[in-house]
């Protein structure tokens, strides 16, 4: 067989289904029902965005950014549907890396799982850098105590030593994780409930300072401004897909998953629209400072109540966003690796499991030194935003896997189809490439060096410790 047909050679999906759960000394256990696994997928979609992003939003659109989350919704919503289909034809733990062996090869799937590997660790570490941020205003808003610069800061920006918070808040995380999926899914839970409560709350106290004249002119921007803004908080979207790392976790992954996945897009939109027409509702879109984001949702809601509890509330509610994206985004990457080390493709101690946990324990470990690391000593600054792009390549390979398995095996059992098919995962592809394409210039140099580095690693190990491309004959 030549090296590119080794290279392109796709898995079958009835194997990769057989192989799903198990993993060297134990098998993952299933306990995720249709609620956590809803859950786990609002928990990593409903994190800073909506706390930070609408702020920056609204100047490019004024009052039409509700229509920029409607129209960021749709274009997700292409994704969504393809991954529902994946996820309930292919019900295993890797996601997209999965996905992509099954219809378009190992390479392809290499490089699916290289980019998810760059879009979970340095977002967690970005995440888990404004958690230290969020937690010290909260403190100083209630108590007046602010937590030294040295511990709060990177090494290189002023004052800093080591964030001590950052890495704090992935030990957090990482002990959730040890105790199981159950127990992780069931602090998940919790956690969305709350930040839930936080936004609804916000959008009760900003209704009460509500002016209509605040939507005139609803699009001062024109279409311009429209498609701009959502081209911005598309990216507010990103983690609907968390509940496909789970398809070895789940109780009826070929029924849950897909439902799970649509579903929380779908909350996510609603609680996102709501939050849009509360804030611009209650304070003019011209009084929105780009500059200073990170605290628009507070300053709206102390606006309207005319003190200063309102906005504490929302700040908690962003400590709470942001520990729960660590969680379940850390979750996702340990699956993800856990899924390439069974195909031999990363080295085997990322699927062994703890046979009293149930868990991989080493993988989950290893994922948070790198992570304490990086979140603890690197400033990342704009290597955060390469974490997009590779998002959306994933999000174009799930879109294209469905066509290709739908035209190959058209005779495989489906407990989901994706509606208008083909437009539907065409237009998933086209959207995905149109938003990337607007992407800074250095987000694609930080891509490129990325995909250079996984390319040397794949012929390095990865290559030569396939599992699939060792059955091949020389």
């Amino acid at each position: 067989m030549s090296l590119a047909r080794q290279l392109l050679r796709t898995k079958p999906t009835e194997r990769i289904v057989a192989e799903g759960g198990h993993g060297v000394g134990g098998d993952l256990r299933r306990t995720m029902s249709l609620w956590q696994l809803t859950l786990f997928s609002v928990g990593a979609t409903l994190g800073t965005g909506i706390f930070v992003i609408l702020g920056q939003a609204v100047p490019k659109a004024g009052p039409a950014v509700v229509l920029a989350f409607v129209l960021a919704a749709i274009t997700a919503l292409f994704s969504a549907l393809s991954y529902a289909e994946l996820a309930g034809t292919i019900p295993v733990s890797g996601s997209s890396y999965s996905y992509a062996y099954a219809t378009m090869g190992e390479l392809v799937a290499w490089i699916c799982g290289w980019c998810l590997m760059l879009e979970y660790a340095v977002s967690v570490a970005a995440v888990s850098v404004g958690w230290g941020e969020y937690l010290n205003a909260f403190l100083q808003s209630l108590f007046g105590w602010h937590l030294p610069d040295a511990i709060t800061r990177s090494p290189g920006q002023d004052g800093g030593v080591v964030n001590l918070t950052a890495i704090l808040i992935v030990l957090l995380a990482t002990w959730l994780l040890l105790r199981g999926a159950s127990e992780s899914a069931t602090a998940n839970a919790v956690f969305v409930l709350i930040k839930i409560a936080v936004l609804l709350f916000f959008c009760l106290v900003a209704f009460t300072g509500f002016t209509a004249g605040n939507f005139t002119p609803f699009a001062p921007m024109g279409i311009a401004g429209v498609t701009a803004a959502a081209s911005q908080v598309f990216f507010s979207y990103i983690g609907f897909d968390a509940a496909s790392t789970a398809g070895e976790e789940a109780k009826n992954p070929a029924r849950d998953l897909p439902r799970a996945i649509v579903l929380s897009l779908a909350i996510v939109t609603v609680i996102y629209v709501l939050v849009a027409v509360a804030a611009v509702g209650a304070m003019p879109w011209t009084e929105f400072d780009p500059e200073h984001t990170e605290a628009s949702l507070s300053l709206i809601a102390d606006l309207a109540t005319g003190s200063t509890w309102a906005g504490l509330i929302v700040s908690f509610g962003a400590v709470i966003a942001i520990a729960s994206v660590v969680l379940t985004v850390m979750y996702g990457q340990t699956r993800i690796l856990f899924a390439m080390s069974r195909d031999g493709l990363v080295p085997r101690i990322f699927q062994r499991v703890n046979p009293r946990r149930q868990v991989p324990v080493a993988n989950t470990l290893i994922v948070t030194a790198f992570i304490a690391v990086l979140a603890g000593l690197i400033p990342l600054g704009q290597l955060a935003e390469a974490t997009s792009i590779g998002t959306l390549f994933a999000f174009a390979i799930v879109n294209a896997g469905v066509l290709i398995l739908r035209y190959r095996r058209p005779d495989l059992p489906r407990s989901f189809r994706t509606p208008l098919f083909p437009a539907t995962p065409v237009l998933g592809v086209i959207f995905c490439f149109l938003v990337m394409a607007g992407l800074a210039g250095v987000t694609w140099v930080a891509f490129g060096l990325w995909m250079l580095a996984g390319l040397i690693c794949y012929f390095l190990y990865g290559y030569r410790h396939s599992r699939l491309n060792a059955e091949v004959p020389s």
